[in-house]
């Protein structure tokens, strides 16, 4: 027997299980005159491993289609909002530029992901975002001038809030208002533009982290597990203790 048959089939599944997914045809192709029947599955699996790395790595590739026919624009920022349906707390939004060789994985519209998911990615997104704003309006602003309103205004204090201005703005399907950035409007853009669906992620995580801190000062609604929207078991603390601080008297006039 050659020295790598000679391995034990848990040390072979160590190798394999610690080496860098993209390396793995190399690491596989070390074990794969091993006859052995446990080693044979254990190539298989991580063949299928690395097949479903290609096929995310094609996945993101395509998710850069909006990114590759601007690449003109050196700085482009991918923007979205989150909060615009609950009867509570604020709406979120976010702009992000990220660099152009930008290949996190698992990227998508936050909505398709799990929370796990989008805590873990939102980290890389920082970490590897050459700029990263969050715009915040409250409910009052909500109440005052109308969700809609409310979310340009918020999408504009995020553009604002980048510290490298953008050359070019890849909005989720909305034109904002008195921005004077150029901007194309992508429907459906958070879940086919990689800067959206960054940003997308962003909003989302920093949302739901304000409404399980909203969870803890206003309890019995439940912010925490329906982060503010018209879930059954918000909807009947309404009914019996009535509102919070921080619901949208305009969003809930008709519930109570």
């Amino acid at each position: 027997m050659s020295e790598m048959e000679q391995k034990k089939i848990t040390d072979i599944k160590r190798v394999l299980e610690l080496a860098e997914v993209k390396n793995l045809p190399q690491v596989c192709d070390q074990f794969r005159n091993d006859g052995r029947q446990g080693v044979i599955k254990l190539i298989e699996k991580y063949d299928k491993v690395y097949e479903k790395y290609l096929a995310e790595l094609a996945r993101i590739e395509k998710m850069k289609e909006y990114e590759n026919k601007y690449s003109s624009y050196q700085y482009i920022a991918g923007i979205d909002e989150v909060g615009r349906g609950p009867l509570a707390g604020p709406v979120v939004t976010c702009a992000v530029i990220l660099p152009k060789d930008c290949n996190i994985l698992y990227i998508n519209d936050s909505k398709k992901l799990t929370e796990k998911r989008r805590e873990e990615l939102y980290e890389d997104i920082m970490e590897q975002a050459i700029a990263v704003g969050i715009g915040i309006e409250e409910h009052t602003v909500i109440d005052d001038i109308n969700i809609l309103q409310a979310t340009y205004s918020a999408m504009r204090k995020a553009i604002e809030a980048l510290e490298v201005k953008p050359d070019l703005l890849l909005n989720d399907a909305v034109k904002i208002p008195g921005v004077d950035i150029p901007q194309v409007p992508i429907i459906k853009g958070d879940a086919k533009s990689i800067s959206i669906a960054a940003a997308s992620i962003v909003a989302k995580v920093t949302r739901d982290r304000m409404m399980v801190e909203f969870d803890k000062i206003y309890p019995g609604y439940d912010f925490a597990g329906n982060k503010g929207y018209g879930a059954p078991v918000h909807l009947e603390a309404l009914k019996k203790i009535g509102p919070s601080p921080i619901h949208r008297q305009s969003f809930i006039k008709n519930l109570i």
